[in-house]
Order: C-alpha cells, then structure tokens, then sequence
C-alpha cells in the first residue's frame, strides 16, 4: 500500500529545508543593494531617506526582476507536462477534493467564481467519507492521520466502467488543465507522476520563493504606508 503519509512528512522535510535556503539567497540579494547607514529593511525610514530608497529598490527588485523569473519558470514547468499525458486511471475523476462544501460552491458559483461554477459542472458529492475511501483508501488515511481540516469529496457521474469520459470533448478547462501543480499529490497510477517527480524540487523552490517574498512586501509595505 502506498503510504501517503510518510510521502507528505517527507515533502514538509524538503521544503522546510528549501524554505531556509531560499530564504538565505533573497536576503542576499536584498543585502547586496544595502547602502550604508541603515540597519534592517524592515525598520521604518523617513521620506526620501536612503533607508526609504533601499525599501523602494527592494520591491522594484522583487517585480521586475525575482517575481518575473519564478513567473518564468512556473510556465517552463506547465509546459514540460504536455511531453506527459493521461493513462486513464480515472483516479482524479472518481475522487475530487475541496475545502468548500456543495453548499459554499454553490454560494461562490453564485458570486461568479469560475472555479467554482466548473467544479460544480463536473462533479457530484459523495454521501459519505467512506464511499470516497473506497476508491482511494491511501488518500484518505493520510489526512485522517494528519488531521486535515474538513475536506469534501466529490466524484464525476460522467465516467464510464472503462475510465473514459462520456462527454470528453465538451470536458471544462479544469479537466484539461489537470494537474495544474506538481505538488499536488498524484496517485502512483497517474500518468503525471514522473512529471511530478521531475519538477518538485523547482516547484518547492519557486513556492518558497513567492512565500517569502510575500512576507517581505507585507512588511515592507506596511512601513512606507506609515512613512
């Protein structure tokens, strides 16, 4: 049996380690435009100060220069998954998952949430947690032993007994765009799996990125609004 749940303890691992690194290499960058006579790019600096000027230089970096990088190298990774395709496992079919209840979709379809109004295009609800465990045992032991938040699961009535979709052509761009992200967790039975294997390190890396400079903009932000 496939055990998820080791799989994503080792996935936290790698990332926490990559987190650091990463971490590391942009406060390099930041530090290597420093001028001197300031301290921290988070402190507080007046009007026109060459503290103020560095927060400015840091966020023009960010955009212009890190931002459109990591932009560049998430559509690399999109693209490298067309050398792979589906196999037919039917897994992504029978058992789709969401935070969002039918009832929540259903309100956010309402509020003109694509995603959503998709989502509910293609997929029903299951009745219960044990009818989805039937089709993905391993899936669901791992967030039972992890102790996810409540997640909802949902299947498409428009498979058939041999994995094929009754209305292909006419499937929506969820289903085409699927998997859209490498970290998401793939049975082995994927046909993207390999993709997935490839690209995780970049993809942990890039997510890493993105996080950090989120935090950065944040808090810088937050300081020359207040300047």
């Amino acid at each position: 049996m496939e055990d998820l749940t080791q799989s994503v303890t080792s996935l936290r691992q790698k990332y926490r380690e990559i987190f650091k690194t990463s971490a590391t290499e942009i406060q390099k960058r930041i530090d290597e435009i420093k001028p001197q006579g300031v301290v921290d790019i988070f402190d507080k600096y007046p009007a026109g100060s060459r503290g103020e000027i560095w927060q400015k230089s840091v966020l023009k970096m960010f955009d212009e220069d890190i931002c459109k990088e990591i932009y560049r190298k998430w559509s690399e990774i999109l693209a490298y998954k067309n050398e792979f395709s589906c196999i037919g496992c039917g897994t992504c079919c029978k058992l789709a998952c969401s935070e969002f209840s039918p009832e929540q979709l259903k309100v956010k379809s309402k509020k003109n949430d694509r995603f959503a109004a998709q989502f509910l295009s293609v997929f029903v609800p299951y009745n219960s947690k044990e009818e989805a465990r039937a089709i993905y045992p391993e899936y669901i032991k791992m967030l039972d032993d992890n102790k996810e938040d409540e997640v909802y699961f949902y299947h498409c009535p428009k498979l058939n007994d041999c994995n094929r979709c009754m209305d292909y052509e006419n499937r929506p761009q969820i289903c085409r765009d699927f998997p859209d992200n490498p970290l998401a967790l793939l049975p082995k039975s994927c046909g993207y799996v390999k993709w997935k294997e490839e690209v995780e390190p970049v993809a942990l890396m890039l997510h890493a990125m993105l996080e950090i400079i989120d935090y950065y903009k944040e808090h810088i932000n937050a300081n020359l609004n207040r300047a």
